[in-house]
């Protein structure tokens, strides 16, 4: 019997359309031989199952099934495609956890904790993990500018500290620009963090549970077109992301070592995508996504393939997994 796969995808946060792209993706590439698979998009406002007239069927959440043509469906298990809140950040994961339902993330706790930056950074940092000198803010908080330089330099970056996709972030070059790199970050986040300028290699390193083993994927090399990795870098195609990366066989070893480390650390299970700046030849973590993008031009997918795994494995690994 097929086992029913419920693949979430939309979200709350300014990153789902993104989701929606990367939730559509799996459900084409799944075998629907093997699977009966089932697009849920989960909104704030509305969980539906979508079918392929694109009719929509509410989600009983008391124990997440739905109910088509006089049919009440539950799910073997949920294939999670959520960038951001809810789906990225523990609400999810929580949710199912009580459902007993299993699922293609990481658990609860390992969500919240990466999908909040400085809190991530924080609880790595006494592992060795090297990381950009940083500067909290909240919001409510008197800016001072003056001492956030002092402490991090010019340029820096500041982010929104939960926030994806470069949402919320701003390369500040001068003093000046600070309260209005700030306020833009506050429209993702009542949580900001600032970052010193980080000037060498970038790389994104992919880790999964493969065949019940943590594998790390060769390594991805980005270089944007633009002043930083944004935005239209990420998804508009304003940047070259090369896989393997150009960097040295010692530096290689050096970031793959690291982020595994960082994986087992966290006791993570599922995708996991971290982002570093080499620095005096020494990688420094930048952040650590959970939910990356699953298009076939994302990033960790192109690191699968020159694994040797293909788009339809790589799914089916995650499922398979998550189903044990």
């Amino acid at each position: 019997m097929k086992k029913n796969i419920a693949i979430i995808m939309g979200g709350f946060s300014s990153e789902y359309e993104i989701s929606i792209k990367s939730g559509n993706v799996v459900y084409q590439t799944l075998n629907k031989d093997k699977y009966a698979i089932y697009r849920i998009h989960i909104f704030e406002k509305k969980w539906v199952y979508v079918d392929n007239q694109d009719k929509e069927f509410p989600v009983d959440k008391n124990d997440f099934s739905i109910s088509a043509n006089n049919k009440k469906i539950n799910f073997h298990c949920v294939f999670n495609a959520i960038h951001g809140t809810p789906g990225e950040d523990g609400f999810m994961q929580a949710y199912f956890k009580l459902l007993n339902i299993p699922h293609t993330s990481c658990d609860m706790y390992q969500a919240a904790l990466t999908f909040n930056k400085r809190d991530c950074l924080s609880v790595l940092k006494p592992f060795g993990i090297k990381t950009a000198e940083s500067f909290y803010v909240n919001l409510g908080d008197e800016i001072n500018s003056q001492a956030i330089v002092k402490k991090v330099g010019l340029p820096c970056f500041v982010k929104a500290n939960k926030a994806g996709s470069s949402f919320g972030i701003t390369k500040v070059y001068k003093i000046e620009e600070m309260q209005d790199a700030i306020e833009v970050a506050f429209k993702e986040d009542d949580e900001i963090i600032i970052e010193s300028y980080l000037d060498g290699t970038e790389v994104s390193v992919g880790v999964i549970k493969y065949k019940g083993e943590t594998k790390v994927l060769p390594i991805t090399e980005i270089v944007s077109d633009n002043d930083f990795f944004d935005y239209k870098a990420k998804y508009l195609g304003e940047s070259k992301e090369i896989t393997p990366a150009r960097i040295s066989d010692d530096m290689a070893h050096k970031v793959s070592e690291i982020a595994k480390q960082v994986y087992d650390i966290l006791k993570m299970t599922g995708f996991s995508r971290s982002e570093f700046i080499f620095k005096d030849g020494e990688p420094h973590l930048l952040e650590m996504n959970t939910v990356p993008g699953l298009t076939k031009a994302s990033i960790l997918p192109q690191q699968a393939a020159a694994a040797g795994i293909s788009l339809e494995e790589l799914f089916e690994n995650a499922i398979e997994e998550s189903l044990k």
